[in-house]
Formats: C-alpha cells, sequence, structure tokens
C-alpha cells in the first residue's frame, strides 16, 4: 500500500474508472473521487492509498478521517485473487481504519468476513438501464461543464446544494475546486428549473467513460420545493445526461432508510438492488 502523490491523481481516476463494468456492484468511482475534490485536490490525495502490481495500479482506498472508513474500489482481474485480498487486509490493520466499504472483490470480502468484521450500516444501490431514449424530465435544464461556466448558474448550482442539506457547506469555490478535478473531465452538474424559473433541483453526473456505469453523486431538491415531483423529474434528467454521456447504466446509492431517496430513482425508472452493507472491523 502506498499514499497517494498529486501527479498520480489523473493515473488513479482512470484506473478505478476502468474497473466499472456494467452488472457489477457500485464500488468506489471516479465520481467519488471528484466529489471529494471539492475540498481540494490536495485533500484527495492525502486521503488516497493505492496497491500496485507490476507497475499497474490494481486496487485504490480513499479514507475519511472523521469516520474511519476506507472506500475501496478493486481490479476485476482480482476478484478471487487470495493472496491479493490478505495483502489489503493486513495493510488496512491501523485501527484508526474501523470500517471498510468493499462491495466488489469476492476473496478480500469472504477474507473480512471470515475475520470477525461484521455488517455496518446498510446502503441501496440502484441501477437504470440506458440502452433506450430516457423520457423527458419536464424541467429546464440548465448544464454546466467545466469548460461552460455562468456564473448565474454556479450560484444557483450552490444555492440549492446549500438548501439540500441543513448542515451543507458548499461553494462556488468549492465548486471550482471539483471542476478543476481529472474527473470533472467526464461530469457535468445539471441545475432544474420550475414553471416560475426557479432553481429547483441540482445533481452531479459522473461518466467512467464509453460503455460504463456513470454514478450520481449528489443529487437532491430544494427544500422550498419540495413534494412537487421535482426528485423524479432530475433523476431522469441525470439519466439522460449519462446516456449523451457514453454510459450504460446510471447508478447511485443511498443510505438504506432514506426511503424517499428509493422511492424517487425507483419511480424514475431505477432498479432498487439488494442492500449493501459496509465491514465494521471486530471489537475487543
Amino acid at each position: 500500500m502506498q499514499r497517494a502523490t498529486p501527479n498520480q491523481l489523473s493515473e488513479i481516476v482512470d484506473a478505478v474508472a476502468g474497473w466499472q463494468h456494467t452488472g457489477g456492484p457500485v464500488q468506489l468511482h471516479p465520481g467519488d473521487l471528484g466529489w471529494n475534490c471539492s475540498l481540494g485536490e490536495q485533500a484527495l490525495v492525502e486521503a488516497l492509498r493505492v496497491w500496485t502490481r507490476d507497475g499497474r495500479i490494481v486496487a485504490a482506498g480513499m479514507v475519511d478521517d472523521d469516520s474511519g472508513l476506507i472506500r475501496m474500489g478493486i481490479a476485476p482481474s482480482l476478484d478471487d485473487d487470495a493472496a491479493f485480498a490478505a495483502q489489503l487486509l493486513a495493510d488496512l490493520s491501523d485501527p484508526a481504519l474501523s470500517a471498510v466499504e468493499a462491495r466488489f472483490g469476492k476473496a478480500f470480502r469472504e477474507l473480512l468476513s471470515g475475520s470477525g468484521w461484521v455488517a455496518d450500516e446498510p446502503w441501496t444501490p440502484l441501477s437504470r438501464d440506458l440502452t433506450e431514449k430516457v423520457d423527458d424530465s419536464g424541467l429546464r435544464i440548465e448544464v454546466i461543464d467545466a469548460h461552460d461556466v455562468q456564473d448565474r448558474l454556479l450560484q444557483d448550482r450552490v444555492a440549492v446544494q446549500r438548501a439540500m442539506f441543513a448542515n451543507s457547506t458548499f461553494t462556488v469555490e468549492r465548486w471550482r475546486a471539483m471542476a478543476a478535478g481529472p474527473a470533472y473531465r467526464r461530469a457535468r452538474c445539471l441545475v432544474g428549473y420550475d414553471g416560475d424559473g426557479n432553481a429547483a433541483a441540482t445533481v452531479t453526473v459522473w461518466s467512467a467513460g464509453e460503455g460504463r456505469p456513470g454514478l450520481i453523486e449528489p443529487l437532491g431538491v430544494h427544500k422550498d420545493h419540495r413534494g412537487r415531483g421535482f426528485g423524479r423529474a432530475i433523476t431522469l434528467a441525470a439519466a439522460a445526461a449519462l446516456r449523451e454521456l457514453g454510459s450504460s447504466t446510471a447508478t447511485v446509492c443511498t443510505p438504506s432508510g432514506n426511503h424517499g431517496g428509493v422511492a424517487a430513482y425507483v419511480s424514475a425508472g431505477f432498479r432498487q438492488l439488494p442492500d449493501a452493507t459496509d465491514f465494521r472491523r471486530p471489537t475487543g
């Protein structure tokens, strides 16, 4: 295991993108790295751990120091590699790492369970196939990419984000930090407006490349505009945007207790998959 360096960031994003495959679990995605880049590129680099084999990155982890969680992405070629799984577990011996998100890697998951790690908070993955055209959202949608940033749209994007979550610290500066990162090259922010021109909902969509699953992170509705169907509408817009970016599917993972969010995704054509749990280090 190695700590990432700034000059590795693009390589790590590309490696994680290459591990995404249609029908696979929702593991660490370039969009997760991209969203965390809003805290600054240096903060993202400091949170990343990489594993290499023959000079090639084959696994990556992103550490959240506040929760002690490391979110893992593993190359499909190492799914059943018991020796590599043992190395991963040994490298995660630091007690400060109290939980592991490992949704892929059969050998690693079995080793965690066999070593006494226990199921933690449940999450619900959802996926929508993008083979067919997506229905119109009914909202006026404005798009913000890294090369076309209008101040008014950006201010609306940030304002809706802050109104989505009570403790949000999102700012224009954080958006610009996110957009400057390598993952945003294949991403877009959407802002949805109601019939009166109010910015009502927003989402960021992240492509992993042509023919691979794309990620929705984050998505939400302004607190003053809830209960009007905008959750479903912005989800449809997100799926349509990922289809335009060449994604095979639109994926998202939300806490299982977020019943309203799960229902909104299902109403927008997403298929609810079996719950997944993180692994928590055994105590005692």
